[in-house]
């Protein structure tokens, strides 16, 4: 890691897998009079130099025989030579060979030919040798005059990199009023950028004159030079916040560019300088005009992170383009519109929630095209965010509820899922569409073929098919009519034949070509919907296939193995018959007649569970938790307990709107503690912008000034909040007994890591060559290599180090701190201390739908099963400390961990910055002798974040 020589600076590089070739062979080709050798020989020349090789005897060949050369690839390989090799000694003095291209170089100054000139001016860009630069200085000065604009363009970079050297301004002391004469007559687009630039960073105050001289026609200069205008706005405004307002009216001018670049670069300068509405405003609609009209998903992307953070921040403003905004759901890209979607329900209120479920309906409607792209997964998107809108203003529910009930059949379960759900909560919170919901929802119920969905519509049904005793009937009816008749299968009799054998089911497993399906559970089924009668061969299979849409929805479901949809349909029939009773609206003959046909459905559902033939037709066994739940149904029928028929019609309802008004609760508490947040201080100055004074002040200046003060009054807690973390993240590098003291500030953005670390030289001698050298374990990357210091005696230096994060794991950063002193030979090494980078600065607490959560949790590979040992001897305590210590959510609602009963499960959720989601799930219960004892286990779709997870709380479930 510690080197002998320090490395050099280095301004391209060339990737190569050629085997390197020897000096003599190089030496011959030059010498020839063939100029592709001489091509190719320099290449090669080139190539070795730069992978470490040293040709010191090389130089005076390329001299004598490539110097006088007039081919332009031979001269622009020369330049890049001279570019590689060292050219000064160990002292830093200028190599005495050196003298000998500078006449050439010179020469080529002043060739005839523009591009000749042009490639020297930019070679001039890369040298940082005063004595070397010094006599060519009047060339390239005169360079600024030629009639070429590629010329001139490239002599007004070499001029600055010349006058950015530490001497420069002795070698062109004047070359800022040079440069500004030329920008008066100039009329090249590139070479007025060069100038400009040159401008803004040495002569900012001849930048500046020029930009008000010219402000009439900024509007119509070239994009280049109009971002260019934008760093010199940047610049100023840092260093002089006061002038701000007569740059954001140039900013507004120049959001009306035609470039995407400019207008993007005008809204962020814009939004970083000022808090005025009006600028915010005219950000905003700048942002929402890219997003509509640029074609690439990836500027659209980082367009909605800008308008994510204005959203934040400038909540009002963000509120009148909402509309403007949606407009962005028209892309075909997914995370475009899950974005979008995010942005527009965090904006919703009452006075455009009309507006945004109209677009969302139309959006919806479009989905049912087959062309549409991704169309199930953006009708899932769609109606989960239509379910958020139902529920926080319940008056749109039923502007949706007809479209909704449509998606019900869908194909793609999680959608219809999504949308079963969505009734099941609002005909719990919106009495009004009670009766509207259950005749949809009972017209619909036939066409549904995912289990899942029906056994929620079915719960719907007995919970809130209440009003009368025919509308309980007609529920009775439709269940029927969905079972089909009686039996559900045949049984077998003695003395058939072989081919009557082959057709005792009304559904042949064996015939229908379907592939096992894994249930939620994990287990194995095979999926069948074939017609009530099948004939035995190819052609029957072929026909009970082509008829398979006939049978209807929950026949087809049980006869294939859904028993678990068979209990809910027997609990189903079981309420809807108790209600009739209590109702006392039919006659005791038709009640009795009715509850005799469930308990014959119910025993037909039994049957086939425990049927051979159905186990031989490829079946399972009914589970026991189905038949005992069917069994309680019978029993219920048949007894009169008033007790058990009050838990089957009130208790199951009240669990659920208990479940209902406290995840209200818990929201309404999250939006209570969201607005609480301070955003004034009590002792901050009140300004009254009517009374201001207004001479000579713009809207927008006087709204920026206002905003400006406002920000400096409620500022003050936040930059003492932040001053406060910024202590928490200093790491000690160094011991206080060691030459060198270090300590380094951590600073963890999304995709990088920044290193501040302070030096400070606590020895009574000067520190020479101080370098930080670093290395680094895990998926981190170190970006460049920080440069070199002398530190006088007690002097200190800040070194930055940039570091490149590739994925949520937990790294290591290890290195040294490098110096030479007086009176050593050698260099002194001080060895760091290794700074740990924490998983939990890239996880942050999110929220999830428990049946994503779920769905996630069967699909992730990879699981880290941690053993708890801890001495917190409470189960919620030791949940608590978890949470706190994995920065995750917990997603178990708190009135379902409520209690004492010495166990406690719960599932806790969180997602990284990369996108990737962390699933964890706590299973702890209280032993006799009074400690913890269970599992954490952890799922993600990552290795490393579920490793790193699984360290971090080993070391932290102690407590």
């Amino acid at each position: 890691m510690v080197s002998s020589k320090l490395e050099k600076s280095c301004s391209f590089l060339v990737a190569t897998d050629k085997a390197q070739v020897s000096q003599n062979e190089i030496r011959t080709a030059l010498e020839s009079n063939d100029e592709d050798a001489k091509v190719e020989a320099m290449q090669k020349a080139i190539t070795a130099i730069l992978a470490g090789e040293q040709f010191p005897a090389l130089f005076i060949t390329i001299v004598r025989y490539v110097l006088p050369s007039e081919n332009h690839m031979v001269q622009k390989l020369l330049l890049l030579y001279l570019e590689t090799i060292e050219k000064t000694d160990a002292q830093g003095k200028l190599l005495p060979e050196m003298i000998l291209i500078c006449q050439n170089l010179r020469n080529n100054l002043q060739h005839p030919n523009e591009y000749i000139r042009g490639v020297t001016l930019r070679f001039l860009c890369r040298i940082h040798e005063e004595e070397l630069l010094e006599p060519l200085v009047p060339s390239v000065i005169s360079n600024l005059e030629h009639r070429h604009s590629y010329v001139r363009k490239n002599a007004v970079l070499a001029l600055a990199a010349i006058y950015r050297l530490p001497k420069g301004e002795l070698l062109v002391p004047d070359a800022p009023e040079l440069v500004e004469r030329m920008l008066q007559n100039e009329q090249d687009l590139s070479t007025r950028r060069n100038a400009f630039h040159m401008l803004a960073e040495h002569a900012q105050d001849k930048a500046v004159a020029y930009l008000f001289q010219q402000i009439d026609r900024v509007a119509d200069w070239g994009d280049i030079l109009q971002i260019a205008v934008l760093d010199l706005i940047r610049k100023v405004c840092r260093s002089n916040p006061e002038q701000k307002g007569k740059y954001i009216k140039i900013i507004l001018a120049l959001l009306q560019s035609r470039s995407t670049a400019v207008m993007y670069e005008c809204a962020v300068t814009l939004v970083s300088l000022s808090s005025a509405p009006t600028a915010v405003r005219a950000a905003a609609n700048c942002f929402c005009q890219l997003l509509v009209s640029h074609s690439d998903n990836n500027v659209k992307l980082i367009v909605l992170d800008r308008l994510q953070e204005l959203k934040d921040r400038h909540r009002d403003v963000m509120r009148e383009l909402l509309m403007d905004v949606l407009r962005a759901l028209s892309a075909p890209n997914l995370d475009i519109r899950k974005k979008t979607l995010d942005i527009a329900l965090d904006l919703i209120d009452a006075r455009n929630i009309d507006e945004v479920v109209g677009v969302l309906k139309k959006e919806a409607m479009k989905t049912q095209s087959r062309e549409l792209e991704k169309g199930a997964e953006y009708r899932q998107l769609l109606v989960q965010a239509i379910h958020t809108c139902a529920v926080r203003f319940p008056d749109v529910a039923a502007q949706v509820l007809h479209l909704l009930c449509d998606f019900l059949s869908d194909t793609n379960t999680a959608s219809a899922l999504d949308v079963i759900y969505f009734i099941r909560e609002i005909i719990q919170t919106n009495t009004k569409l009670h009766d509207t919901i259950i005749e949809r929802l009972m017209d619909t119920f036939p066409s549904v073929r995912a289990s899942r969905v029906c056994s929620c519509a079915l719960w719907i049904i007995s919970e809130y098919c209440t009003r009368s005793a025919e509308e309980i009937a007609s529920a009775v009816e439709m269940i029927k009519s969905c079972l089909g008749p009686l039996p559900l299968f045949k049984e077998r009799e003695a003395g058939e034949e072989e081919e009557a054998e082959a057709t005792s089911l009304p559904i042949p497993i064996q015939l229908a070509a379907a592939r096992p399906a894994v249930l939620a559970d994990g287990s194995y089924a095979t999926q069948t919907a074939l017609p009530g009668e099948a004939v035995g061969g190819a052609a029957g299979s072929a026909a009970a296939a082509a008829a398979a849409s006939n049978v209807p929805n929950l026949r087809a479901l049980l006869l294939g193995g859904d028993y678990f949809l068979g209990a809910v349909i027997a609990a189903t029939l079981t309420k809807l018959v108790l209600r009739l009773r209590e109702l006392r609206a039919l006659p005791p003959a038709s009640i009795n007649r009715l509850t005799a046909e469930v308990m014959l459905l119910i025993a037909g559902m039994l049957r086939l569970g425990e049927s051979g033939a159905a186990v031989q037709a490829g079946l399972h066994p009914m589970d026991a938790d189905s038949r005992d739940r069917m069994a309680t149904c019978l029993r219920t029928l048949v007894g009169g307990d008033d007790g058990a028929a009050r838990v089957w019609l009130e208790e199951c309802r009240s669990a659920f709107a208990a479940l209902i008004a406290d995840k209200q609760q818990r929201e309404a508490a999250e939006a209570k503690q969201e607005k609480a947040k301070s955003v004034a201080q009590p002792d901050e100055l009140i300004d009254f912008h009517h009374l201001k004074m207004r001479k000579g002040l713009s809207k927008v200046e006087l709204e920026d000034a206002v905003a400006s003060d406002l920000a400096r009054a409620t500022g003050l807690a936040e930059a003492a909040s932040a001053a406060s973390n910024r202590l928490n993240k200093i790491v000690q590098l160094t011991g206080f007994s060691d030459p060198i003291y270090a300590e380094a500030y951590v600073t963890v953005h999304q995709y990088d890591i920044v290193l501040d670390v302070n030096v400070i030289n606590r020895t009574g001698e000067t520190m020479q060559n101080v370098s930080l050298e670093l290395a680094t374990m895990g998926d981190l990357k170190l970006v460049e290599r920080p440069q070199t210091y002398t530190l006088a005696s007690g002097a200190q230096q800040s070194i930055r180090a940039n570091i490149k994060v590739s994925s949520t794991e937990t790294g290591a950063i290890f290195g040294n701190l490098v110096y030479e002193s007086t009176g050593y030979a050698d260099r002194s090494v001080v060895v760091l201390n290794d700074i740990h980078i924490d998983i939990m600065d890239y996880i942050s607490p999110a929220s999830c739908p428990d049946v994503q959560f779920r769905s996630m949790w069967a699909e992730f590979e990879w699981e880290n099963k941690v053993a708890v040992n801890t001495a917190i001897t409470e189960p919620l305590a030791f949940l608590d400390h978890i949470i706190a210590s994995t920065n995750m959510r917990c997603l178990t609602p708190p009135s379902a961990l409520e209690g004492d009963c010495g166990f406690l499960a719960a599932n806790l959720y969180a997602r990284s910055v990369f996108g990737e989601d962390a699933l964890v799930n706590v299973s702890v219960e209280k032993l006799p002798d009074g400690r913890l004892a269970g599992y954490i286990r952890i799922r993600s779709k990552t290795q490393g974040i579920a490793l790193s997870l699984g360290d971090k709380l080993i070391l932290k479930q102690k407590g």
